[in-house]
């Protein structure tokens, strides 16, 4: 059974390609004040979301 949160959340807007890429820049930017391994992970997350951003 669908609660109202999952039903909000099914309603979202996609993230354009502009904004993804805002996001992926805001989140290497935060990386790189976090040597712990979650800044890590971030970075790596970050990058990864890159490669699947189309090129324009």
């Amino acid at each position: 059974m669908e609660t109202d949160e999952q039903a909000d959340d099914a309603r979202l807007p996609l993230l354009t390609a502009a904004e993804a890429r805002d996001a992926v820049g805001y989140m290497q930017l935060l990386e790189t004040l976090d040597l712990t391994p979650r800044g890590q992970a971030a970075s790596q997350f970050a990058a990864d979301l890159a490669r699947r951003l189309p090129a324009d």
